[in-house]
């Protein structure tokens, strides 16, 4: 991969996980910010990719693999507290 297109791919994942704290930290609402928060481990997933296909280390896709995985469950999961506690109020 050439460094210019790695470097603009990294601006680009850099911009959209400085959008996403923004989102985490200016979210009116809780559902905001954990839609801030899934779409962090999104980016994070992305710079994994990135930089798998870099340097060539194999492990990198499995460190994006499990983040990925792990990400999911934790909105799943988030997503039901929020909802627990939208019945009680």
């Amino acid at each position: 991969m050439p460094d210019t297109v790695f470097s603009i791919y990294t601006a680009i994942l850099l911009f959209c996980c400085s959008l996403c704290l923004y989102r985490i930290a200016r979210g009116p609402t809780a559902p905001d910010r954990a839609l801030g928060i899934d779409i962090l481990g999104t980016v994070v997933v992305g710079f994994c990719a990135l930089l798998a296909l870099k340097t060539g280390k194999d492990y990198l896709m499995n460190v994006a693999l499990v983040w990925a995985l792990v990400s999911f469950i934790g909105t799943l999961t988030l997503a039901k507290q929020l909802e627990r506690r939208s019945e009680y109020e």
